[in-house]
């Protein structure tokens, strides 16, 4: 009796992690949109909406709105402060999480290449578990190429993230892809993105994403 308790027990378990927690290796379709408004000169109101889909891409497990400013300065540094609605599953139920969050970009180019340097602090407030700081640093390579009247712009990023757990280094997402410009108004960004994220002790688990990213700005 004892070992079918044990067998059921490993079955429900095991259940629960490709429900939710999803095996090493799960292939995610990640979706955005973006919209950027013009205020004025340097000044910017930028909206994003997002949603990933785990499991083989089988299920809706995470969405995210977020609002905020974003101030350009002699196009070699922007400034955004932000607030992000996050709505993430546990378990069959979606929790929510308020993320205000500022970002500093540095852009330069080098060449016919373009240089990106993100930094990004984000305060994670829980309604059901501890607060915590995260500092994020992407860094992009883009090289824009123009074929006929098609502008496209293959890139290569990379993404750490630490927090203030004390586990420090906990997640790395490393990106390429081509952003397209298909209008003046309109880009398409078409990417595939390894997300490495530390579970436990030194243990590791990796998830392959192909992502799109639609962005409308005025």
């Amino acid at each position: 009796m004892k070992k079918v308790r044990i067998v059921v027990t490993a079955l429900i378990l095991l259940a629960a992690c490709r429900a939710y927690g999803y095996q090493d290796g799960d292939f995610q379709i990640w979706n955005t949109d973006a919209q950027e408004v013009k205020i004025r000169k340097g000044v910017k109101f930028a909206m994003e909406e997002e949603f990933r889909f785990g499991d083989s891409a089988s299920e809706l497990y995470y969405q995210h709105y977020e609002w905020g400013l974003v101030f350009g300065f002699a196009r070699m540094l922007d400034l955004g402060f932000f607030y992000r609605l996050i709505y993430e599953k546990d378990k069959h139920k979606w929790r929510e999480e308020d993320m205000p969050h500022a970002d500093a970009t540095l852009k330069s180019g080098l060449w016919k290449f373009k240089l990106q340097d993100r930094n990004r602090i984000e305060y994670k407030h829980y309604r059901y578990k501890d607060d915590f700081i995260r500092y994020r640093n992407k860094f992009t390579l883009k090289l824009p190429l123009d074929f006929a009247k098609l502008k496209i712009a293959p890139y290569v990023s990379d993404e750490i993230f630490v927090v203030s757990t004390g586990d420090g280094f906990n997640e790395n997402r490393f990106f390429t892809g081509a952003e397209l410009e298909l209008t003046k108004y309109v880009k398409a960004d078409i990417y595939y993105l390894l997300k490495s994220k530390l579970v436990s002790g030194d243990k590791w688990k990796d998830a392959n994403v192909l992502g799109g990213k639609l962005k409308i700005a005025f």
